[in-house]
């Protein structure tokens, strides 16, 4: 089985049952909902279908909500062709007036305030690129380095502008809202500059439901140059970290997403907080059953780097191949998992240095040096599951927990099969019911042999 997870944007291509059923058996660990697009009522709808499916198929997986963020978009009235080295007057959304032709609006108050002269700024993904000339009393004048056709509500982009942004936007709120209701295992939020963003949203969760236990872990999306700036502190306070190549690339010089690429997921396994790898990974596949070799290349390297999951987007939300798609990637995965490319030859170092993150590190030396089938251990917040994939084994990892929360969100978790006992507490009887569950399935054998992990208690034994 490939140990990398797979995330999977749903969307009108994916929505019906069905479909979910055979992405799930093809290898989709984890449901994305795209909040930038759709109303609560079908995010509701969707809810309900991943659900339904997981439990025809008996596949376990997560769904995470991305908030959209305070994303900036175009204002105008009509279509706007705008050619090379013409001009154009940016001002906002409100002061755009319907005789002007050669006029955009900018749908966030206060922009236009926080540009400087020779300011870039980029349209849908930089498709069209203006630079400000001039501060006029209305706006901003910019001149077009790359042309072509302006439409309304698409996202702009400023790269090395320091935006005075708020991290959650009343649509976020009313989103995180909508997802705690809903009971999703993982929110990613978008457009984060620092550490203290994360603790806004987690501030936001418990006054909007006091009262819950457990909340859903906090994914930020890494896509600002402030972002980069932070990371270390950002990393800090994540539960999960998502590289989100898309926005990245046109915040920062696109020669460097893939160096930050290698930077974040390093950071992320020092620091022992599951990372993703997202944007483009099969694009061509939209519209197309196979994918290109650049792509492929792109997916085995994310894995070599030691990812935990690579993220599907268009591919799955509205391409022709939903479950084609997944079913490449996975096979992409499970190759070069098979290769000695993505092997682990050194003790991967972390910053955790407590004793019992000590004593984890000791298992999987034990289990490494004794050549073992499989790890098995308990974990009721997934912490020691955690602990246990960042080193990356050639055994298998099983986990038994009695947290149906913590068995959805170890979905996204490398390497990680998580069994649900929600009647035991007990953690020698939890390793005993998972040894039990694995043989009766067949997925460990008589004569095999493992190490099981209960409290502090480490056995090297054969399965009889």
């Amino acid at each position: 089985m490939k140990q990398t997870k797979i995330i999977a944007t749903i969307g009108p291509a994916s929505f019906e049952v069905e479909i979910l059923c055979q992405m799930m058996e093809v290898g989709m660990n984890v449901c994305r909902l795209n909040f930038s697009h759709s109303e609560h009522e079908w995010h509701a709808e969707c809810v309900a279908h991943i659900r339904e499916a997981s439990q025809r198929t008996g596949k376990t997986v997560a769904i995470l909500a991305d908030l959209q963020g305070p994303r900036i978009r175009t204002f105008v009235k009509e279509e706007l062709v705008l050619d090379i080295s013409s001009e154009v007057l940016l001002v906002e959304k409100d002061a755009v007036r319907e005789e002007e032709m050669l006029c955009i609006g900018v749908d966030q108050p206060h922009i236009l305030d926080q540009l400087h002269e020779q300011q870039n700024i980029l349209i849908e993904d930089g498709k069209i690129i203006l630079q400000s000339i001039e501060r006029q009393e209305r706006g901003w004048l910019c001149r077009v380095l790359t042309g072509g056709v302006v439409k309304n509500h698409k996202g702009m982009n400023f790269p090395g502008a320091q935006l005075a942004l708020p991290v959650l936007t009343p649509k976020d709120e009313r989103d995180v809202r909508f997802s705690l209701q809903h009971n999703v295992d993982y929110i990613a939020l978008s457009f984060v500059g620092r550490g203290s963003d994360l603790l806004a949203l987690k501030k936001l969760m418990k006054e909007i439901d006091p009262s819950r236990e457990a909340y859903p872990m906090i994914i930020p999306k890494i896509e600002r140059q402030d972002a980069i700036e932070n990371l270390d502190e950002i990393i800090r306070e994540a539960d999960a970290v998502m590289v989100a190549r898309g926005d990245l690339g046109i915040e920062v010089e696109q020669s460097r997403v893939t160096l930050l690429q290698k930077e974040i997921i390093a950071k992320c396994l020092f620091q022992v907080k599951p990372v993703i790898v997202a944007t483009q990974m099969l694009e061509s596949m939209m519209e197309n059953p196979r994918p290109t070799r650049a792509e492929i290349s792109d997916v085995s390297n994310a894995v070599i780097d030691h990812t935990d999951a690579t993220m599907l987007s268009g591919e799955t939300a509205g391409g022709k191949y939903p479950v084609e798609t997944i079913r490449v990637m996975a096979d992409i995965i499970k190759n070069t998992e098979e290769s000695p490319y993505d092997d682990v030859y050194e003790t991967l170092e972390m910053r955790v240095k407590s004793n019992y993150a000590h004593m984890v590190r000791g298992v999987y030396e034990f289990a490494r040096s004794n050549n073992v089938r499989a790890i098995l251990a308990t974990s009721t917040t997934g912490y020691t599951a955690k602990l246990l994939s960042h080193f990356r084994p050639e055994a298998s990892l099983y986990i038994a927990t009695e947290n149906d929360m913590t068995h959805r969100q170890l979905s996204l978790v490398w390497g990680i099969r998580a069994f649900l006992f929600p009647e035991e507490k007990n953690e020698e009887h939890l390793v005993e019911l998972l040894t039990r569950t694995l043989k009766e399935k067949e997925i460990i054998q008589s004569g095999d042999e493992i190490v099981t992990v209960s409290d502090t208690t480490v056995k090297l034994q054969r399965v009889k």
